[in-house]
């Protein structure tokens, strides 16, 4: 069992969301970075993938992130677990949705 299918298990609360990945390059490095850390500033447990039901990837773990190699045109999936969840897989979708851009309510 997974990680993400273990802590599924728990009376936690859960929330998902998607967005389409528009940007030229895909999830490389810069992007990937930028979902790494705004996942971070959620306590949930946050995962990603590139289908509703999985696999799931841990979106706190740049390596993992990285590795997934998405190409634009992908619709990236989120998921998570725990008090912030809902307002963490909303911003990461929102984040794809803007291609990245920071707005500067989310700066610093």
């Amino acid at each position: 069992m997974s990680e993400c299918e273990s802590l599924a298990m728990r009376d936690e609360p859960r929330a998902a969301a998607s967005a389409m990945l528009a940007h030229e390059g895909g999830l490389h490095a810069r992007p990937a970075i930028k979902v790494v850390q705004l996942a971070k500033r959620y306590a949930a447990h946050v995962w990603i993938g590139t289908a509703a039901n999985g696999p799931w990837i841990d979106a706190k773990s740049i390596a993992r992130v990285m590795a997934m190699k998405t190409p634009n045109h992908t619709m990236l999936y989120f998921t998570a677990t725990g008090g912030d969840a809902d307002a963490a897989v909303k911003a990461l979708a929102q984040l794809v949705s803007d291609e990245f851009r920071i707005s500067p309510n989310d700066a610093g």
